[in-house]
């Protein structure tokens, strides 16, 4: 997958391709569980309950060629980008969460 396209958009915005990645099925599951040590194939399909080996391949070989996971003898791991990723995740998470306090439940 090339860094500048994205589904349902052809704009190439950085924005819109890291949402359409961010939106796949257990790419946000991935990334939390490798959050504070790097986990071996078999590790991650059990932390990720028990996700084919099919798709977890797909998604890690997406999140390797975007630069957020890397791969080494110890297993997968975060990069410095993942673990950026990470940490403006948990803000928006932050945000989230006082923003749907505001809003009342009809509308969401």
């Amino acid at each position: 997958m090339a860094a500048s396209t994205t589904r349902g958009s052809t704009t190439g915005r950085p924005i819109m391709v890291l949402l359409d990645v961010l939106g796949r099925r257990w790419t946000l599951r991935v990334l939390w569980e490798l959050r504070e040590a790097p986990l071996t194939f078999r590790e991650l399909q059990a932390r990720c309950d028990q996700v084919s080996p099919t798709s977890l391949n797909k998604r890690l070989k997406e999140l390797r060629e975007l630069q957020l996971v890397r791969h080494d003898e110890r297993g997968y791991a975060l990069t410095r980008w993942g673990e950026s990723l990470g940490t403006q995740l948990l803000d928006l998470d932050r945000w989230a969460g006082r923003w749907a306090r505001r809003v009342p439940h009809s509308a969401r």
